[in-house]
């Protein structure tokens, strides 16, 4: 029998840390009496009109492989919704991914050497800053502060920290878990830079249908592809999963310069190869019905955002404000520094479900992530009470709630 001792695999991979969120609901999974909001879906399932196309598809018998790059009628179906929303996007610059985070990963895989200098802003969803880690990259992290539970970017501090020395800026906004969002401004600003040091920018805007604001033409939160040229040095990732209700069906696509396209489909082959047809047809049909679909789900959650904040606000103790974009609330609970320990007691103790900060950068230790893609409003409601009886019961502590964090 062969014994394998460690190092059996890349250092790099590892030292990467699992999952906080993960290590948080595996302490509740399978117990009903849990109220769950840590993972970033909604409890609603996939409209019915799209499950159909999927079904239909099958029964067809489209089991078999399709184009690296996707389908060409989900290609022009994304290039087309696309444009609608941010001008002109060729099917050129469009690539199908297996979801957002295989669109993220084959970007890494793409563009960054070991070695290579990556800036973060965060906090943000961890797999961003792991996949850089996973290629090699040394990782600058450049954070959002948060003003009377509002995160703000420090867009000096960021400038300073792309130069030319910068292979990648990776920027998530709407951001997960804060809500802050981009202004237009912002992000010219941001690119015009970018484009003085010969930065990439990823950017990973899955969530620029979910928003609130009421400042743009088109109801999107304000997009890179709106202030940039097709040859900019930007690839922008987006996924059916959050504004079509299809988390498990993992479908993204990729919008890039016209002349990464095609090497893009050369790593989804040795990658995934394809993502398969059948999801590919739910995907066509989707954004056939966006109109039917999306500023329903939009609404809707808007209506859990009103619902939550105002019931969290009410509780001694606890800092928040209004997500513009995405579907979370980031609040911070006086005297609980530790959120991960904060979030297996909720667990344990009030049967309440949520994601530690910690789990999106060290800066959010003390702050926790509610989704609050409810089907059910109640729920919402419900898991504030959990929450205000837990907090009366355990206390406060003496840490005093600072109006600039």
């Amino acid at each position: 029998m062969n014994n394998i001792a460690p190092p059996f695999m890349r250092q790099t991979v590892l030292d990467l840390e699992e999952s906080r969120i993960r290590e948080v609901a595996n302490a509740g999974m399978g117990r009903p009496d849990v109220l769950a909001f840590w993972f970033g879906e909604s409890d609603e399932v996939t409209p019915d009109i799209v499950r159909q196309a999927a079904i239909d598809s099958m029964q067809g018998g489209e089991t078999f492989y399709s184009h690296n790059l996707g389908l060409p009628e989900l290609r022009q179906a994304v290039a087309d919704y696309m444009t609608a929303l941010h001008g002109h996007i060729g099917v050129d610059r469009i690539a199908i991914t297996s979801g957002g985070v295989n669109a993220l990963m084959l970007t890494a895989q793409a563009l960054i050497d070991a070695g290579d200098e990556v800036v973060a802003v965060t906090p943000v969803w961890p797999n961003l800053t792991a996949q850089a880690l996973v290629m090699g990259a040394h990782l600058k992290c450049v954070s959002l502060r948060p003003v009377a539970g509002q995160w703000q970017l420090d867009m000096a501090a960021l400038k300073a920290a792309i130069t030319p020395a910068t292979r990648m800026l990776i920027v998530n906004s709407p951001n997960n878990p804060t809500g802050w969002t981009l202004s237009r401004a912002e992000q010219a600003e941001i690119l015009a830079h970018c484009r003085s040091t010969g930065t990439w920018v990823l950017a990973d805007e899955v969530y620029e249908r979910l928003y609130y604001d009421t400042d743009t033409a088109n109801g999107c939160a304000p997009s890179f592809l709106d202030v940039a040229e097709p040859d900019d040095r930007l690839v922008v990732v987006h996924s059916f999963s959050k504004s079509f209700l299809m988390t498990g069906w993992r479908l993204g696509w990729l919008v890039m310069p016209p002349a990464m396209t095609p090497h893009m489909g050369k790593l989804i082959e040795f990658n995934t190869s394809c993502a398969s047809v059948f999801t590919q047809r739910a995907g066509v049909v989707a954004l056939q019905n966006t109109a039917a679909i999306t500023p329903r789900v939009v609404a809707h959650l808007k209506a859990c955002r009103d619902t939550l904040v105002p019931l969290l606000q009410a509780v001694p103790g606890v800092q928040v404000a209004p997500a513009k974009g995405g579907m979370y609330a980031f609040f911070r609970l006086e005297g609980h520094p530790d959120s991960v320990a904060t979030a297996k007691r909720l667990v344990a103790e009030a049967g309440l479900g949520l994601a530690p900060g910690e789990a999106f950068a060290s800066e959010a230790a003390g702050w926790l992530r509610w989704c609050f893609a409810s089907k059910d409003l109640v729920r919402l409601a419900q898991g504030v009470e959990r929450l205000r009886a837990w907090s009366l019961q355990n206390g406060r502590g003496s840490e005093p709630v600072d109006s600039t964090i």
